[in-house]
């Protein structure tokens, strides 16, 4: 067997010169512009937009499918004195979504109740039990929040209970078509007309607020823009005004537990990043669904109480440690597995099956063996014949698409274009190992299973200073759908020995004659021994600042290395 080469294949995005020529006419830096360009922006009304657009600029919630049904039944629930269940998920997008929506309903005078399944016990999304449960406690109307859209059979139980039913949710309709609930808000439907079609579920609780209690919309942008980053959906449009109109609401947040969090993670009163919300807290608040109960983040997220919030919080801290060493065993033994049993030149979906892998990390080993080998990874943990899995895949590969070809291997599935999950009998795994490879055959040329990075310009280093890092920062919050800018320059010289540094990290400077940075990298102290001072070698890198004990000064931080160009 053969891993392919790490050599990343860069895709240089093209310059179109009427474009920048225009928004470099209004004014905008010319590198700026094809920034601007690079994510769809065309006009300078467009880079207006994308630069100052608010709350004011959010679509109209009516024109979802639904909610005006949803907001009625809603209003129905609060006269009527019923009691509404809601029913989330157990990942940050359906905490949040759970939290924001138990404040607004109480705050509105309904009584609410959560539940949130618990992952190794219950599975994913409706469950046949909590109709049993909701009958008990003498609930009128659940609403699902992040779930939902492919529960028919669930559904159809409830409404047989008489239990009236609402569906928030961002995920793929089921084969099936949509579910017979009274109102489901999805903007993936194919009959709904809404204009914005990426929001996470706490997107589309956010879109019931501004429909119902418009004011007190700016009270949640803390929790919305949190559960949006780390959804990882893209940046841009609505997502974008959350995160934007958000992240200042983190730094000042005036939840508790939200708050306590941020003391405990050691980043509380630090300005908030895209990246703590994603590597910081976001997995925080995943460890209690991954490890125990998703209870636990949500109850963090509800505290009014110093001491519980405090507790809470620790517990969540040290859930998260346990995780990362559990992941830590379970990737090195998936990693062993898949060099002694993945025929590369065979295989280009990859899946590996164990006996008691915990649940509750299947998707980041699943992430990992992606990324390693650049290919789509099914990650089975087997339980009594009974395999629950997480896949992660590729640029290219629609992963939902192709567990639907495989649809009758399967117990159930659900996902998106790059994740997903299943069910599947231990007996059906190399039936369906065959069967999705066959489907992966014709549709993944062995030139898609090279990593590729996307650089947004090549530019002269004499061209990197300060000002245009402050221009850039102008497009921020950089993530999904607005990443990082990332540039290269092509034969700079290696003007200092290169080091490695803790972790693994490589550091030298570079020249073009003119002007001199320091690089550093990463990662990438394997490097070392491939370069020479006095090399020229093409770089790919993002812009941040060094003020290590000095004055600010432009560093670049590598990305990827090309040799002997």
């Amino acid at each position: 067997m053969t891993i392919l080469s790490t050599q990343k294949f860069w895709n240089i995005k093209r310059k179109n010169s009427k474009q920048q020529l225009l928004l470099t006419e209004a004014g905008v830096d010319p590198v700026v512009a094809q920034l601007l360009i690079n994510r769809g922006i065309r006009s300078v009304q467009e880079v207006i937009s994308f630069l100052t657009s608010g709350l004011d600029k959010l679509h109209d919630p009516f024109l979802l499918k639904d909610m005006r049904l949803a907001v009625e039944r809603i209003k129905q629930a609060k006269n009527n004195k019923e009691t509404v269940l809601i029913f989330g998920d157990y990942d940050v997008d359906g905490v949040t979504s759970s939290a924001i929506l138990y404040q607004v309903l109480t705050r509105w005078g309904i009584r609410a109740l959560n539940h949130i399944p618990h992952r190794m016990d219950d599975g994913y999304g409706l469950n046949d039990n909590i109709g049993q449960f909701a009958k008990q406690e003498g609930v009128g109307l659940i609403i699902a929040v992040d779930c939902g859209i492919t529960s028919n059979k669930e559904v159809d139980a409830f409404n047989k209970l008489g239990i009236d039913i609402i569906i928030f949710d961002h995920h793929e309709p089921s084969e099936e078509g949509i579910p017979k609930a009274l109102a489901v808000v999805d903007p993936k439907r194919k009959d709904c007309p809404y204009p914005f079609k990426k929001l996470a579920a706490v997107g589309l609780v956010a879109k019931l607020v501004q429909a119902i209690w418009p004011k007190d919309l700016k009270d949640y942008l803390d929790l919305i823009a949190l559960g949006t980053i780390a959804d990882v959906v893209p940046l841009y449009d609505e997502n974008r005004i959350f995160v934007r109109e958000g992240l200042p609401e983190i730094t000042k947040t005036k939840n508790l537990g939200l708050s306590t969090l941020l003391q405990v993670a050691k980043i509380h009163g630090k300005k908030f990043q895209p990246f703590y919300a994603g590597f910081v807290i976001g997995p925080r608040l995943n460890a209690g669904g991954r490890m125990e109960s998703a209870h636990r983040s949500l109850n963090l997220l509800l505290s009014k109480d110093k001491q519980e919030a405090l507790t809470l919080a620790k517990s969540l801290d040290r859930l998260n440690s346990e995780r990362q060493r559990l992941q830590r065993n379970i990737i090195q033994e998936a990693l062993s597995l898949v060099e002694q049993q993945i025929n590369f030149n065979e295989e280009k979906v990859i899946i590996v099956s164990q006996e008691g892998w915990h649940k509750g990390v299947l998707g980041i080993v699943a992430s990992r063996i992606a990324e390693t080998y650049y290919r789509p990874a099914i990650v089975v943990s087997l339980e009594d014949g009974v395999g629950r899995a997480s896949a992660r895949s590729i640029e290219g590969f629609h992963l939902y698409d192709a567990l639907a070809h495989c649809s009758n291997l399967l117990d159930e599935y659900g996902g998106h274009k790059l994740a997903a999950g299943l069910t599947i009998q231990e007996k059906n795994i190399n039936a369906f190992r065959k069967k999705i490879n066959h489907f992966a055959k014709d549709l993944l040329e062995f030139r898609d299973l090279i990593p590729t990075i996307t650089i947004d310009c090549e530019v002269p280093l004499s061209s990197l200073s300060l000002e245009l890092m402050e221009k850039i920062e102008q497009l921020e919050p950089f993530g999904e759908g607005n990443p990082e800018p990332l540039f290269c320059s092509r034969q700079v010289m290696v003007k200092s020995h290169p080091l490695v540094l803790g972790k693994n990290t490589l550091k030298f400077w570079v020249t073009d004659g003119g002007r001199t940075f320091s690089c550093v990298g990463f990662g990438m102290g394997d490097y070392k021994a491939l370069l020479q001072k006095g090399q020229k070698i093409d770089i790919a890198y993002q812009l941040i600042i060094d003020d290590w004990n000095k004055a600010p000064v432009v560093q670049l931080k590598l990305k990827d290395i090309k040799l002997g160009t």
